[in-house]
Protein backbone atom coordinates (compact mmCIF):
# COMPACT_ATOMS: atom_id res chain seq x y z
CA UNK A 1 0.00 0.00 0.00
CA UNK A 2 2.53 2.46 0.71
CA UNK A 3 4.60 1.42 -2.03
CA UNK A 4 1.12 2.25 -4.23
CA UNK A 5 0.98 5.74 -2.81
CA UNK A 6 4.80 6.39 -3.00
CA UNK A 7 4.64 5.61 -7.06
CA UNK A 8 1.34 7.38 -7.56
CA UNK A 9 2.96 10.18 -5.82
CA UNK A 10 6.10 10.39 -7.50
CA UNK A 11 3.68 10.41 -11.15
CA UNK A 12 1.31 13.04 -10.55
CA UNK A 13 3.79 14.96 -8.71
CA UNK A 14 7.20 15.21 -10.03
CA UNK A 15 6.22 17.88 -12.07
CA UNK A 16 7.10 21.47 -10.36
CA UNK A 17 4.17 22.95 -12.13
CA UNK A 18 2.01 20.59 -10.73
CA UNK A 19 2.86 21.12 -7.66
CA UNK A 20 2.79 24.74 -8.19
CA UNK A 21 -1.23 24.28 -8.92
CA UNK A 22 -2.05 22.33 -6.10
CA UNK A 23 -0.38 24.65 -3.60
CA UNK A 24 -2.66 27.13 -5.48
CA UNK A 25 -5.90 25.21 -5.91
CA UNK A 26 -5.50 24.25 -1.80
CA UNK A 27 -4.74 27.91 -0.65
CA UNK A 28 -7.42 29.11 -3.16
CA UNK A 29 -10.10 26.85 -1.74
CA UNK A 30 -8.87 27.40 2.24
CA UNK A 31 -9.31 30.89 2.07
CA UNK A 32 -12.51 31.00 1.08
CA UNK A 33 -13.35 28.43 3.29
CA UNK A 34 -12.34 29.70 6.19
CA UNK A 35 -12.46 33.35 5.46
CA UNK A 36 -15.66 33.01 3.25
CA UNK A 37 -17.76 35.58 5.13
CA UNK A 38 -15.12 38.32 5.68
CA UNK A 39 -13.98 37.97 1.64
CA UNK A 40 -18.09 38.11 0.38
CA UNK A 41 -17.83 42.21 -0.63
CA UNK A 42 -14.87 41.33 -2.77
CA UNK A 43 -16.02 38.02 -4.04
CA UNK A 44 -19.73 39.84 -4.86
CA UNK A 45 -17.64 42.70 -6.66
CA UNK A 46 -15.67 40.06 -8.91
CA UNK A 47 -18.74 38.48 -9.86
CA UNK A 48 -20.12 42.01 -10.96
CA UNK A 49 -16.69 42.82 -12.77
CA UNK A 50 -16.94 39.82 -14.61
CA UNK A 51 -20.62 40.62 -15.54
CA UNK A 52 -19.82 44.41 -16.76
CA UNK A 53 -15.98 44.05 -18.32
CA UNK A 54 -17.54 43.32 -21.59
CA UNK A 55 -19.08 46.81 -21.84
CA UNK A 56 -16.26 48.50 -20.33
CA UNK A 57 -13.93 46.51 -23.03
CA UNK A 58 -15.91 47.35 -25.67
CA UNK A 59 -15.87 51.31 -25.13
CA UNK A 60 -11.92 50.96 -24.53
CA UNK A 61 -12.06 49.22 -28.02
CA UNK A 62 -13.79 51.98 -29.13
CA UNK A 63 -11.30 54.83 -27.97
CA UNK A 64 -13.16 55.64 -24.41
CA UNK A 65 -10.56 55.78 -21.94
CA UNK A 66 -10.67 52.94 -19.54
CA UNK A 67 -11.23 54.71 -16.21
CA UNK A 68 -14.30 56.52 -18.29
CA UNK A 69 -16.12 53.79 -19.22
CA UNK A 70 -15.92 51.96 -16.33
CA UNK A 71 -17.26 55.27 -14.86
CA UNK A 72 -19.98 55.33 -17.55
CA UNK A 73 -20.83 51.51 -17.33
CA UNK A 74 -21.10 51.44 -13.12
CA UNK A 75 -23.42 54.80 -13.78
CA UNK A 76 -25.57 53.08 -16.35
CA UNK A 77 -25.96 49.46 -13.70
CA UNK A 78 -26.14 52.04 -10.57
CA UNK A 79 -29.30 53.57 -12.76
CA UNK A 80 -30.54 50.07 -13.24
CA UNK A 81 -30.23 48.76 -9.93
CA UNK A 82 -31.95 51.58 -8.49
CA UNK A 83 -35.20 51.38 -10.79
CA UNK A 84 -35.10 47.46 -9.76
CA UNK A 85 -35.01 48.50 -6.02
CA UNK A 86 -37.76 51.47 -6.22
CA UNK A 87 -40.14 49.51 -8.64
CA UNK A 88 -39.76 46.08 -9.14
CA UNK A 89 -39.27 44.97 -5.56
CA UNK A 90 -42.24 47.16 -4.03
CA UNK A 91 -43.83 45.22 -6.81
CA UNK A 92 -42.70 42.02 -5.89
CA UNK A 93 -43.50 42.50 -1.74
CA UNK A 94 -47.03 43.68 -2.47
CA UNK A 95 -47.28 39.74 -4.37
CA UNK A 96 -45.87 38.23 -1.77
CA UNK A 97 -47.34 39.72 1.26
CA UNK A 98 -50.99 38.68 -0.38
CA UNK A 99 -49.71 35.41 -1.53
CA UNK A 100 -48.78 35.15 2.14
CA UNK A 101 -51.86 36.29 3.56
CA UNK A 102 -53.92 33.67 1.08
CA UNK A 103 -51.95 30.46 2.17
CA UNK A 104 -53.92 29.48 4.93
CA UNK A 105 -57.17 29.42 2.71
CA UNK A 106 -55.02 27.63 -0.44
CA UNK A 107 -53.72 25.01 2.32
CA UNK A 108 -57.93 24.69 3.35
CA UNK A 109 -58.84 24.01 0.07
CA UNK A 110 -56.05 22.10 -0.67
CA UNK A 111 -56.76 19.49 2.39
CA UNK A 112 -60.53 19.98 1.88
CA UNK A 113 -59.42 18.69 -1.58
CA UNK A 114 -57.35 15.62 -0.37
CA UNK A 115 -60.10 14.35 2.06
CA UNK A 116 -62.64 14.15 -0.86
CA UNK A 117 -60.51 11.90 -2.98
CA UNK A 118 -61.16 8.60 -0.77
CA UNK A 119 -65.19 9.58 -1.41
CA UNK A 120 -64.23 9.70 -4.87
CA UNK A 121 -61.84 6.97 -5.40
CA UNK A 122 -62.65 4.44 -2.42
CA UNK A 123 -60.62 1.43 -4.51
CA UNK A 124 -57.57 3.52 -4.64
CA UNK A 125 -57.01 5.80 -1.59
CA UNK A 126 -57.02 4.99 2.01
CA UNK A 127 -59.07 7.44 4.06
CA UNK A 128 -57.12 6.41 6.89
CA UNK A 129 -53.72 7.13 5.02
CA UNK A 130 -54.34 9.93 3.45
CA UNK A 131 -55.30 11.66 7.09
CA UNK A 132 -52.46 10.60 8.43
CA UNK A 133 -49.95 12.27 5.45
CA UNK A 134 -52.40 15.68 5.65
CA UNK A 135 -51.49 15.86 9.52
CA UNK A 136 -48.08 15.19 8.80
CA UNK A 137 -48.05 18.20 6.14
CA UNK A 138 -49.52 20.45 8.53
CA UNK A 139 -46.76 20.09 11.18
CA UNK A 140 -44.36 20.40 8.36
CA UNK A 141 -45.93 23.56 7.43
CA UNK A 142 -45.96 24.91 11.07
CA UNK A 143 -42.56 23.97 11.11
CA UNK A 144 -41.73 25.65 7.72
CA UNK A 145 -43.59 28.59 9.15
CA UNK A 146 -41.33 29.64 12.29
CA UNK A 147 -38.54 29.24 10.35
CA UNK A 148 -39.45 31.70 7.85
CA UNK A 149 -40.37 34.22 11.12
CA UNK A 150 -36.60 33.13 12.82
CA UNK A 151 -35.48 34.16 9.55
CA UNK A 152 -36.92 37.02 9.07
CA UNK A 153 -36.13 38.13 12.13
CA UNK A 154 -32.50 37.69 11.65
CA UNK A 155 -32.32 39.57 9.00
CA UNK A 156 -33.13 42.58 10.24
CA UNK A 157 -29.61 42.25 11.70
CA UNK A 158 -28.03 42.14 8.47
CA UNK A 159 -29.04 45.70 7.67
CA UNK A 160 -25.82 46.99 8.70
CA UNK A 161 -24.03 44.32 6.45
CA UNK A 162 -26.26 45.04 3.65
CA UNK A 163 -24.88 48.73 4.18
CA UNK A 164 -21.64 47.90 4.08
CA UNK A 165 -22.42 46.41 0.85
CA UNK A 166 -23.96 49.27 -0.32
CA UNK A 167 -20.72 51.23 0.03
CA UNK A 168 -18.22 48.95 -0.07
CA UNK A 169 -18.97 46.93 -3.25
CA UNK A 170 -19.63 49.53 -5.73
CA UNK A 171 -16.02 51.23 -4.47
CA UNK A 172 -14.24 47.74 -5.15
CA UNK A 173 -16.14 47.07 -8.51
CA UNK A 174 -15.11 50.31 -10.16
CA UNK A 175 -11.42 49.64 -9.43
CA UNK A 176 -11.77 46.18 -10.50
CA UNK A 177 -12.79 47.32 -13.91
CA UNK A 178 -10.47 50.39 -14.13
CA UNK A 179 -6.94 48.81 -13.29
CA UNK A 180 -7.88 45.51 -14.15
CA UNK A 181 -4.47 44.73 -16.36
CA UNK A 182 -2.71 46.54 -13.14
CA UNK A 183 -4.14 44.63 -10.44
CA UNK A 184 -3.27 41.14 -12.56
CA UNK A 185 0.13 42.11 -12.68
CA UNK A 186 0.11 43.11 -8.76
CA UNK A 187 -1.58 39.35 -8.43
CA UNK A 188 0.48 37.36 -10.35
CA UNK A 189 3.72 38.34 -7.90
CA UNK A 190 2.59 36.44 -4.65
CA UNK A 191 2.17 33.74 -7.26
CA UNK A 192 5.62 30.90 -7.40
CA UNK A 193 7.61 31.03 -10.76
CA UNK A 194 6.51 27.29 -11.65
CA UNK A 195 3.20 28.55 -12.61
CA UNK A 196 3.03 28.12 -16.46
CA UNK A 197 0.50 25.35 -15.89
CA UNK A 198 -1.70 27.07 -13.35
CA UNK A 199 -1.53 30.23 -16.03
CA UNK A 200 -3.33 27.30 -18.49
CA UNK A 201 -6.05 26.77 -16.45
CA UNK A 202 -6.19 30.39 -14.62
CA UNK A 203 -6.38 31.38 -18.77
CA UNK A 204 -9.20 28.94 -19.07
CA UNK A 205 -11.37 29.59 -16.10
CA UNK A 206 -11.24 33.61 -16.61
CA UNK A 207 -13.25 32.68 -20.20
CA UNK A 208 -15.27 29.75 -18.59
CA UNK A 209 -16.35 32.30 -15.66
CA UNK A 210 -16.99 35.40 -17.60
CA UNK A 211 -19.23 33.70 -20.25
CA UNK A 212 -20.79 31.76 -17.34
CA UNK A 213 -21.75 34.87 -15.04
CA UNK A 214 -22.71 36.82 -18.54
CA UNK A 215 -24.82 33.62 -20.11
CA UNK A 216 -26.45 33.40 -15.90
CA UNK A 217 -28.09 36.45 -16.18
CA UNK A 218 -29.05 36.17 -19.71
CA UNK A 219 -30.85 32.93 -19.08
CA UNK A 220 -32.68 34.53 -16.03
CA UNK A 221 -33.55 37.70 -17.76
CA UNK A 222 -35.06 35.62 -20.67
CA UNK A 223 -36.61 32.83 -18.93
CA UNK A 224 -38.11 35.47 -16.35
CA UNK A 225 -39.28 37.81 -19.07
CA UNK A 226 -41.05 35.04 -20.79
CA UNK A 227 -42.86 33.59 -17.99
CA UNK A 228 -44.36 36.80 -16.98
CA UNK A 229 -45.96 37.69 -20.51
CA UNK A 230 -46.69 33.77 -20.67
CA UNK A 231 -48.40 34.07 -17.04
CA UNK A 232 -49.83 37.93 -17.73
CA UNK A 233 -51.67 36.69 -21.12
CA UNK A 234 -53.06 33.59 -18.90
CA UNK A 235 -54.44 35.90 -16.04
CA UNK A 236 -52.19 34.20 -13.38
CA UNK A 237 -51.92 36.37 -10.34
CA UNK A 238 -48.58 36.99 -8.74
CA UNK A 239 -47.70 36.65 -12.36
CA UNK A 240 -44.77 39.04 -11.43
CA UNK A 241 -43.55 37.28 -8.29
CA UNK A 242 -43.89 33.79 -10.00
CA UNK A 243 -41.85 34.54 -12.96
CA UNK A 244 -39.21 35.90 -10.93
CA UNK A 245 -38.49 32.82 -9.07
CA UNK A 246 -38.69 31.06 -12.10
CA UNK A 247 -35.68 33.19 -13.72
CA UNK A 248 -33.58 33.07 -10.29
CA UNK A 249 -34.50 29.00 -10.48
CA UNK A 250 -31.70 28.76 -13.18
CA UNK A 251 -29.03 29.52 -11.18
CA UNK A 252 -29.52 25.44 -9.79
CA UNK A 253 -29.55 23.69 -12.60
CA UNK A 254 -32.38 21.05 -12.47
CA UNK A 255 -33.14 21.15 -9.55
CA UNK A 256 -34.01 24.85 -9.59
CA UNK A 257 -37.03 23.79 -11.90
CA UNK A 258 -38.45 21.20 -9.84
CA UNK A 259 -39.14 23.12 -6.97
CA UNK A 260 -40.62 26.80 -8.25
CA UNK A 261 -43.04 24.15 -10.28
CA UNK A 262 -45.01 23.50 -6.68
CA UNK A 263 -45.52 27.11 -6.25
CA UNK A 264 -46.83 27.66 -10.08
CA UNK A 265 -49.11 24.27 -9.88
CA UNK A 266 -50.60 25.74 -6.58
CA UNK A 267 -51.34 29.22 -7.55
CA UNK A 268 -52.87 27.97 -11.18
CA UNK A 269 -55.06 25.46 -9.22
CA UNK A 270 -56.22 27.30 -6.24
CA UNK A 271 -57.00 30.22 -9.05
CA UNK A 272 -58.23 27.90 -11.52
CA UNK A 273 -58.75 24.41 -9.90
CA UNK A 274 -58.89 21.16 -12.48
CA UNK A 275 -59.85 22.89 -15.66
CA UNK A 276 -58.39 23.97 -18.74
CA UNK A 277 -57.19 27.13 -17.95
CA UNK A 278 -54.86 25.45 -15.24
CA UNK A 279 -53.81 23.26 -18.05
CA UNK A 280 -53.00 26.19 -20.15
CA UNK A 281 -50.60 27.72 -17.25
CA UNK A 282 -48.96 23.96 -16.52
CA UNK A 283 -48.36 23.70 -20.35
CA UNK A 284 -46.95 27.18 -21.01
CA UNK A 285 -44.69 26.98 -18.40
CA UNK A 286 -43.86 23.36 -19.44
CA UNK A 287 -42.90 24.57 -22.63
CA UNK A 288 -40.70 27.67 -21.56
CA UNK A 289 -38.57 25.26 -19.39
CA UNK A 290 -38.52 22.65 -22.41
CA UNK A 291 -36.96 25.95 -24.59
CA UNK A 292 -34.56 26.85 -21.63
CA UNK A 293 -33.21 23.53 -21.18
CA UNK A 294 -33.11 22.54 -24.80
CA UNK A 295 -32.71 25.46 -26.66
CA UNK A 296 -30.91 28.85 -24.61
CA UNK A 297 -28.53 26.63 -22.32
CA UNK A 298 -26.93 25.22 -25.23
CA UNK A 299 -26.25 28.63 -27.24
CA UNK A 300 -25.57 30.13 -23.85
CA UNK A 301 -23.46 27.24 -22.22
CA UNK A 302 -21.94 25.57 -25.17
CA UNK A 303 -18.75 24.43 -23.21
CA UNK A 304 -20.95 23.55 -19.86
CA UNK A 305 -23.39 21.47 -21.59
CA UNK A 306 -20.51 18.64 -21.86
CA UNK A 307 -20.45 17.62 -18.24
CA UNK A 308 -22.88 14.92 -17.41
CA UNK A 309 -25.94 16.23 -15.69
CA UNK A 310 -24.95 13.49 -12.47
CA UNK A 311 -21.76 15.66 -12.33
CA UNK A 312 -23.30 19.08 -12.79
CA UNK A 313 -26.19 17.66 -9.73
CA UNK A 314 -23.38 16.33 -7.45
CA UNK A 315 -21.26 19.66 -8.02
CA UNK A 316 -24.27 21.51 -6.92
CA UNK A 317 -24.99 19.49 -3.41
CA UNK A 318 -20.99 19.51 -2.83
CA UNK A 319 -20.22 22.94 -3.57
CA UNK A 320 -23.85 24.56 -2.17
CA UNK A 321 -22.90 22.42 1.15
CA UNK A 322 -19.57 24.21 0.90
CA UNK A 323 -19.95 27.81 0.48
CA UNK A 324 -24.23 28.11 0.66
CA UNK A 325 -25.41 30.14 -2.41
CA UNK A 326 -22.06 30.74 -3.75
CA UNK A 327 -21.24 27.58 -4.11
CA UNK A 328 -24.55 27.04 -5.84
CA UNK A 329 -24.03 29.69 -8.22
CA UNK A 330 -20.74 29.00 -9.18
CA UNK A 331 -20.78 25.23 -9.29
CA UNK A 332 -21.09 24.58 -12.91
CA UNK A 333 -17.70 26.55 -13.65
CA UNK A 334 -15.90 24.98 -10.24
CA UNK A 335 -17.10 21.74 -11.36
CA UNK A 336 -15.61 22.78 -14.92
CA UNK A 337 -12.39 23.84 -12.97
CA UNK A 338 -12.16 20.48 -11.65
CA UNK A 339 -12.15 18.47 -15.38
CA UNK A 340 -9.98 21.51 -16.63
CA UNK A 341 -7.29 20.02 -14.01
CA UNK A 342 -7.90 16.54 -14.15
CA UNK A 343 -7.10 17.01 -18.20
CA UNK A 344 -4.01 19.56 -18.17
CA UNK A 345 -2.38 17.72 -14.80
CA UNK A 346 0.70 16.52 -16.08
CA UNK A 347 2.07 13.16 -14.92
CA UNK A 348 6.06 11.06 -15.08
CA UNK A 349 4.11 8.12 -17.91
CA UNK A 350 2.29 11.30 -19.82
CA UNK A 351 5.34 13.24 -20.46
CA UNK A 352 7.62 10.05 -20.64
CA UNK A 353 5.07 9.20 -23.74
CA UNK A 354 5.03 12.48 -25.00
CA UNK A 355 8.94 12.70 -25.45
CA UNK A 356 8.97 9.19 -27.31
CA UNK A 357 6.51 10.18 -29.48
Amino acid sequence: MLNFVRSWYQDKFSDPQAVTLAAILMAGFALIYFYGQLLMPILVAVVLAYMLDWPVTRLQAMGVPRSMGASIVLAVFALLMTVVVLVLLPALWQQGMALAAEVPTMVAMWQAFMLELPQKYPDYIDSTQLSTLVKSFNENLLQGGSSLLSLSLSSLVNLVALMVYAIVVPLLLFFFLKDKAELHRSFARFIPDNRELAKEVAAEMNVQIANYIRGKVIEILVVGFATFIGFYLLDLRYAALLSVLVGLSVLIPYIGATIVTLPVAAVAFFQFGVSTEFGYVMLVYGIIQALDGNVLVPLLFSEAVNLHPVMIIIAVLIFGGLWGFWGVFFAIPLATLVKAVINVWPSARKVAAAEQA
